[in-house]
């Protein structure tokens, strides 16, 4: 191997070695989706497996400036440190950045000092793992982990001497690996395009669909928008049923061919037509892709030949190139590939819900299920967005719409959001297809095949709490004749949650623990927020819904839970945590597939 290049596995990446974090680098933010990713990525390994690369920059002996990849260092930094694995204190280190090197230092026992004195992102980060773990049921076997490590590998890439390291950083920044693999598929299709024409046409279609944060109709130019599309723009013209069919589409135009180097790439000359996005049509920043490109292509792969059963090694990036290589076998399969990739997109933006960021939630957004129309008004046509299903606030789109986010709080890993191809293939099949009743099926199936009335504590798999919720929000709740829960309730919607709570504490500090048995009890359990955990610590129940009224709201089932306790003078109990799971069961068993 290249002596820039060393091959290091995972459990030595620490020993007798420095890093440090630069401070033009930003703080590390990496939060469950992708911790957890990383955990199960190394929990599937058999064989020896490679986690990607470092980039370094050697400053002394053993010491190294981190160029890319400090967020993945981090989080294997905190997973060691969780699992026990001895190194050296200022084995990582964060130039400038006192509260995170005194947060690495004190881990485990981050309660030596007072909050302020601490990085919440660091702290945040390790409770993650811990509660993944223990939710799991690994906590037990630390060593078996441990072992795996020894299979996974990262290389550890020296920078040639004398490069100009700030602008190495920002390309490897803004661009990443992903780019690579994006632009070796595109490639390899595009290859298989034979006339010009149709080159461009593959070209705008690839460049086009990759910005997934816009509408794709807003994407294009108008001079083809209004041919592509139909005449409100909503979908596909009739005329188009075929890559071919989109020729007519591009009569008349001067077809270019543009050839860019990898630097040129790298360096941000591969840009979008400049012509298709005009200053008001930059509302479509508002809207923010639950996937990326990569993944999209990947969901469209799979949705071209979905099969009955879930694959997660189909939507698994680990696995891209392999996985859509058969869509440039020749032109024809190039051509079909990049035809349903339109086509996909149009349903994707369609019919799969969207974070929207406008007016009272454009800081922190809310899910959006809205399909784009067309208007005119003085200065032209502009786009609309409406409710996919009648309306924003139609109930049938408020429950589509929260069924989607319940799924997609639920199955955070990307490669396991098989529902987003299951979307796309029902369409591809049936442009009339009742996607409420097929999301219903596969959300309860997921459900029964959890087992979830044997199940007990941390063994309750995330699509049991998230699919109840669902249900309580489609149906409404009473109990001893009070209405809990309204009926599609416009007021709530699924926060990411991932942490189980146990309403009556695991450690109570006032009262006698109760038995495994009904601590563990589905009826005292409720998923939330990880931060909404951190702040119930343990506290006893009329303690968090006194205080926290906003966290009992994360959880339709733990706002029934708090309820319940209120009629029964503010006292949480073991009969009343059987009497809720009864009923709780009692809803997923026979109102589920309603």
């Amino acid at each position: 191997m290249d002596n820039h290049l060393k091959m290091i596995p995972v459990s030595k990446i620490f020993s007798d070695v420095h890093y440090e974090v630069p401070i033009y680098q930003r703080n590390y933010a990496w939060g469950s989706d992708q911790i957890e990713q990383l955990i199960e990525d190394i929990m599937s390994t058999k064989d020896d497996y490679f986690l990607g690369n470092l980039i370094v920059n050697q400053k002394d002996n053993n010491v190294y400036e981190v160029i890319d990849g400090q967020q993945r260092l981090t989080t294997l930094f905190l997973l060691e440190r969780y699992l026990g694995i001895a190194f050296a204190n200022d084995a990582l280190r964060f130039e400038a950045r006192d509260k995170a090197n005194r947060t690495l230092v004190i881990l485990p026992n981050t309660n030596q000092l007072t909050d302020e004195l601490q990085s919440s992102e660091i702290k945040e980060g390790y409770k993650i793992i811990d509660d993944y773990f223990e939710k799991i049921g690994l906590s037990s076997e630390k060593e078996k982990f441990i072992k795996r490590l020894d299979k996974v590998n990262l290389i550890r890439v020296q920078v040639p001497a004398k490069i100009d390291l700030n602008h190495y950083f920002e390309i490897m920044n803004t661009r990443g690996e992903q780019l690579e693999l994006h632009e070796i598929a595109k490639s390899n299709i595009l290859a298989k395009i034979s006339s010009p024409e149709a080159k461009k046409i593959a070209s705008d279609i690839w460049e086009y669909c990759s910005n997934m944060d816009s509408y794709i109709q807003m994407n294009y130019p108008k001079k083809q928008r209004d041919k592509i599309f139909s005449d409100d723009w909503s979908s596909l013209s009739d005329k188009i049923i075929d890559f071919d069919s989109l020729i007519g589409c591009y009569k008349n135009e001067v077809m270019i061919e543009e050839s860019f180097t990898l630097e040129e790439i790298l360096q941000g000359k591969r840009v979008m037509s400049s012509e298709s996005t005009s200053s008001d049509e930059l509302e479509n920043e508002r809207f923010e892709s639950i996937i990326s490109f990569p993944n999209f292509l990947l969901q469209v792969n799979e949705a071209i030949t979905r099969s009955s059963a879930d694959d997660d090694a189909s939507l698994d990036d680990k696995n891209f190139l392999i996985n859509l290589q058969n869509n440039w076998a020749d032109e024809s399969s190039s051509k079909h590939f990049l035809f349903m990739m339109l086509k996909a997109r149009v349903l994707f933006d369609k019919f799969v819900l969207k974070r929207e960021y406008a007016r009272d939630y454009k800081e922190i957004g809310k899910w959006s299920l809205q399909r784009l129309e067309k208007y005119r008004d003085a200065k032209g046509d502009k786009p609309k967005y409406i409710g996919t299903f009648g309306g924003d606030e139609d109930n049938r789109n408020r429950q589509i719409r929260t069924l989607q986010s319940a799924l997609r709080i639920t199955y955070t890993s990307p490669k396991t959001m098989h529902w987003i191809s299951l979307v796309l293939s029902s369409y591809f099949n049936d442009e009339n297809a009742d996607i409420l009743e097929i999301l219903e099926n596969y959300a309860q199936s997921k459900v029964d095949a959890t087992r979830f009335e044997t199940a007990s504590g941390f063994g309750f798999e995330r699509i049991v709490f998230s699919y109840l919720d669902y249900l309580l929000y489609r149906d409404g709740y009473s109990f001893n004749g009070h209405e809990i829960i309204h009926p599609l309730s416009n007021d709530w919607q699924f926060q990411f949650r991932s942490s189980i709570e146990h309403f009556y504490p695991q450690h109570p500090t006032e009262l006698a623990p109760w038995a495994d048995a009904d601590l563990n009890c589905f009826g005292n359990l409720a998923l939330i927020t990880v931060s909404g955990n951190s702040t119930f610590n343990n506290a006893m129940p009329v303690g968090k819904a006194g205080t926290n009224p906003g966290i009992i709201a994360q959880s339709l089932k733990l706002k029934i839970m708090a309820e319940m306790m209120g009629q029964n003078n503010n006292m949480w109990d073991q009969k009343l945590a059987h009497i809720h799971q009864d009923e709780m069961f009692n809803i997923l068993k026979f109102r589920g597939g309603k």
